[in-house]
């Protein structure tokens, strides 16, 4: 984990993405994702880095309504398992709920990463990374996997973290953002449009 000494503490680097395709308490899309960057401030996150904003088709296709995606980078004190209790705290607070695996939601905050961190170790890494996709649709860790088992693979994660963390390397991949985008179907990464494009 990618860790910077201030004022005796440690501070953790830690990637983040949200989504959005219902509105919350905050409003549309862009209230809630820029509401939601603001709870996360106010949570022992110091955001240091924050995305443009991309409409991205809904995942598994036919799921919902189109999705509103970014990415930030946070510095935090937190370890990652009190880190992964904020953000489903933070979800939570503006009408979140977890009843199905890839369903429309008001809030989704996915941890990507700390740094160089893999968490628990490579071997469980590689289980989830290698999960049927037919699994992946019922079936979720009980434990934090880090990086994303699955972030490798989503355009809707990577354009907007290519943003922020271009050269950031995957720690069991070995291979950057950047050529992580490079790696995925030209058709997909074209899918995600900045709002600004819209």
């Amino acid at each position: 984990m990618l860790q910077v000494k201030s004022c005796h503490h440690m501070v953790n680097k830690y990637l983040i993405a949200l989504g959005t395709n219902l509105p919350s308490i905050a409003g549309g899309a862009d209230e809630t994702l820029t509401f939601a960057i603001r709870l996360l401030e106010d949570r022992q996150l110091k955001v240091t880095a924050q995305s443009r904003f991309f409409v991205t088709p809904a995942f598994p296709a036919g799921a919902g309504p189109d999705f509103l995606n970014a990415a930030i980078e946070v510095e935090t004190e937190l370890p990652p398992d009190r880190l992964i209790g904020e953000l489903h705290e933070t979800e939570q607070s503006l009408g979140r709920t977890r009843k199905q695996r890839w369903a429309a939601r008001v809030l989704d905050l996915d941890l990507l990463a700390a740094g160089a961190t893999v968490l628990p170790n490579e071997k469980t890494f590689r289980k989830w990374q290698n999960l049927p996709l037919e699994q992946q649709k019922t079936t979720a860790p009980d434990q934090l996997i880090l990086p994303h088992p699955r972030l490798h693979e989503r355009a809707f994660v990577l354009v907007p973290l290519r943003d922020i963390a271009p050269d950031w390397r995957h720690p069991v991949l070995d291979k950057t953002v950047r050529q992580l985008v490079g790696e995925l179907p030209k058709h997909d990464v074209a899918a995600v449009v900045p709002v600004s494009a819209k």
